[in-house]
């Protein structure tokens, strides 16, 4: 899919990666206890007896986290495991209260599957590639230490100890930071849509484990590394970038990689080493005693794979084959769930504003979303679907602009003083006499002063100097001070000059 290559004293280096994401499940409430799963809260506020390991207290899965778990396998094709089991992790750390995590290494619920990529979503002809998915588990977070600002005492707080995780394990198939990124921006896009998770990468509830290993082209896989909970997908691929070069440059001068779990310093663009990686054995498995194996039935597969939306992909074909947008705005369109249910939204509302069917007006509704309101969402530093965008202002906008009241750069300054004083566009175009004109007439009249006055251009447009075309329509529009109907000034102007 790209060809990356990291160029050393000894010529080019493959690098290989596979990702570890691991993502918070929608729920209210965590996986074994009835906390509140809430993110933000106040510390060590939400903490049952079971979160704090208290004696006696026991485990009990929540079914709406194994739920979603299993929605999730589905969206990316995965087997989905009818029998699996929870085992226990066992390592000591603060943040850990009960000196184990809960976790699903060998019956995971959820096996192999695949998500397809592209480097560029938005181009039609962009390569796309097959990233395999190993395994999906499910296991509970661990709490969080919170430093003093002098390095004499360390907080823990609990809020997230047995919030429930999913585990989304890739092969190591990508090759190249642009692969990772797409990877992970697709990955977060279908649990987007599932619901699976917010993917709100910048509180933690979805962050990856990269690992990272090097070889010559084709040959033997090199010693990885992991660099742990990385947040965002520049860092990530920032931390790639980095990572592959001094491994590179370390096998060159001499040598080795060491398997180690690195953390990524954003601030300085670098990978520093954190310990030794562990294996699995180091961590000494085994089944937890407290909680029996999940068994799923028919009724709850079914009812798991009906509650599924139109993913992306399937949802970016119809906006194709059935609303005939292009491959481009389908899939701006479609890139995030919010996004996509917001341009159904004005479409919906458009079309019956106008009176005619969806389709008849999908390529305008998609036109005037991508390029005037995205791009006002964007200098806003805001989202698409902001209380500052309403559907209503949309479709009466794309309305008179269907109907030939107001011109397409008429229709850009309306939405702009409409964000201004919140007055309706109908209201504004009325007022200030925005609207259209198609007086052929006074067209004629104004093209015929702009011909005499430019007598030398419109000979050399009668020359073969066709794009001069422009210079007149330009010309004709200013005149009419922007509320001509272009089409009868293009229709016009060809006529006049010939």
């Amino acid at each position: 899919m790209s060809e990356y290559r990291i160029q050393g004293n000894s010529g080019a280096w493959e690098v290989v990666i596979g990702l570890e994401v691991h993502a918070q499940v929608t729920s209210h409430s965590k996986l074994f206890s009835g906390a509140s799963a809430e993110f933000g809260a106040e510390p060590n506020s939400h903490v049952s007896l079971v979160d704090a390991a208290m004696p006696g207290m026991l485990p009990v899965p929540n079914r709406e986290c194994l739920r979603q778990a299993v929605r999730t396998g589905m969206a990316i094709n995965a087997q989905i495991n009818r029998w699996s089991r929870f085992d226990r992790k066992n390592y000591f750390y603060a943040d850990l209260p009960q000196g184990y995590q809960i976790s699903q290494l060998y019956h995971p619920i959820v096996g192999e599957g695949e998500i397809e990529v592209t480097l560029n979503e938005k181009d039609p002809d962009s390569p796309t590639k097959k990233i395999g998915i190993e395994r999906i588990h499910v296991e509970q977070d661990a709490g969080k230490l919170m430093h003093d600002q002098h390095p004499t005492m360390s907080f823990v707080d609990l809020n997230r100890s047995g919030v429930a995780l999913m585990e989304i394990v890739s092969r190591p198939d990508m090759n190249s930071p642009q692969e990772a990124g797409a990877y992970l921006k697709k990955l977060r896009s279908i649990l987007r849509y599932v619901g699976s998770c917010d993917g709100n990468m910048e509180q933690g509830s979805m962050r990856a484990d990269v690992n990272v290993s090097v070889r010559k082209p084709g040959g033997k896989l090199g010693t990885r590394t992991e660099t742990k909970n990385v947040n965002s997908i520049r860092f990530m691929m920032q931390a790639i970038e980095y990572e592959a070069q001094r491994q590179v440059d370390l096998i060159e001068s001499g040598g080795a990689v060491v398997q180690e779990t690195r953390l990524f310093d954003s601030d300085r663009q670098e990978t520093r080493s954190m310990r030794s990686k562990e294996d699995a054995h180091d961590y000494r498995y085994f089944p937890d005693p407290d909680l029996l194996p999940v068994e799923l039935d028919d009724a709850f597969l079914e009812e798991c794979l009906a509650s599924l939306p139109e993913l992306p992909d399937a949802k970016r074909a119809r906006y194709e084959s059935d609303l005939g947008l292009s491959a481009y705005d389908a899939a701006v369109l479609t890139a995030e769930a919010e996004t996509a249910f917001y341009f159904e939204e004005n479409l919906t509302e458009t079309a019956a504003r106008i009176g005619v069917a969806p389709a008849q007006v999908a390529k305008p509704v998609a036109n005037w979303l991508v390029n005037t309101v995205m791009a006002e969402a964007n200098n806003r530093s805001i989202t698409i679907n902001s209380n500052d965008f309403a559907t209503s202002a949309n479709s009466s906008i794309i309305s008179m602009m269907f109907s030939g009241t107001i011109s397409s750069s008429i229709a850009k300054a309306v939405f702009v003083e409409h964000l201004a004083t919140g007055d309706k566009p109908e209201d504004i175009v009325e007022e200030k006499g925005l609207k259209q004109t198609n007086d052929t007439g006074a067209i004629e009249a104004e093209i015929g002063k702009i011909m005499a006055a430019n007598e030398d251009k419109v000979a050399e447009y009668r020359s073969g100097k066709d794009k001069l075309f422009g210079f007149f329509v330009g010309q004709t529009m200013k005149a009419m001070q922007g509320k001509a109907n272009p089409q009868i000034i293009n229709d016009l102007l060809k006529k006049a000059l010939g």
